[in-house]
């Protein structure tokens, strides 16, 4: 009988596609195959919430990714506008890094997202409106939930995150994200197969949280380098 090949590398499981990304996917398709224009005017929300069959939230966050893209514009009473053609060959232009090894591709990443996380905290704090504070709320109070109830919340702290890069109104810094997805999603799919990884930073999405409402931006910079430090410490003591 033959010996197993030890030396094989594992197959891992695909991550799982978040329902925004997959609406966007949608949205793009239908833009391309229905060969609209700059100037055409997009499906109303309801409309495509029926035919994609999800919830009015999906369908905003993927709206959102559009305008920080600068391809479609709302106007208040009149509806969603193309504002340049689109198909999803160019709607997503992921960076990636060359690497076959998780603990070196992560920790690449991490530096990048120390950077871009840190300033878009400090930006937050200072130009948030009580709605964007509404948002962020909500996406914790979800992130919170989700932990309490599963121990791990990968998606719902994306949300946050997301939505504090929102209240920033740069929309160059949700670019960046979206740039980055791929890469950056190796952190909420729990690497090393490790579902308690980051988890220690946990408490400190709430202190951060509590530093944007207070407009204090050197307050947010702490807390977020707080959140990144641990995810730092857990790549390093996980991938031994």
């Amino acid at each position: 009988m033959k010996a197993p090949n030890n030396d094989r590398p594992l197959i891992r499981p695909l991550p799982v596609m978040d329902r925004a990304r997959q609406v966007t996917d949608a949205l793009a398709e239908y833009v391309d195959s229905a060969r609209l224009q700059a100037g055409d005017r997009l499906p109303a929300e309801r409309e495509l919430m029926s035919a994609l069959m999800v919830g009015r939230s999906t369908i905003r966050e993927a709206i959102r990714h559009f305008q920080a893209l600068g391809v479609i514009e709302t106007r208040k009473g009149s509806g969603t506008y193309l504002l340049k053609p689109v198909s999803k060959a160019t709607i997503h232009m992921p960076l990636s890094l060359d690497t076959g090894h998780l603990r070196d591709a992560l920790l690449q990443t991490l530096e990048v997202r120390r950077g871009i996380e840190c300033e878009a905290c400090m930006v937050a704090a200072r130009k948030r409106t009580a709605r964007d504070l509404l948002q962020i709320e909500e996406k914790l109070d979800e992130m919170e939930r989700v932990h309490i109830e599963k121990g791990s919340s990968g998606p719902e702290d994306l949300a946050f995150h997301l939505a504090i890069y929102d209240a920033t109104h740069n929309p160059l810094f949700r670019q960046l994200l979206e740039q980055m997805r791929e890469t950056f999603w190796q952190f909420w799919e729990h690497p090393f197969e490790r579902q308690d990884f980051a988890r220690r930073s946990f408490p400190f999405h709430r202190t951060l949280f509590n530093a944007i409402e207070a407009r204090n931006p050197e307050a947010a910079r702490e807390e977020a380098l707080k959140i990144l430090d641990v995810v730092e410490e857990d790549i390093k003591e996980m991938s031994k």
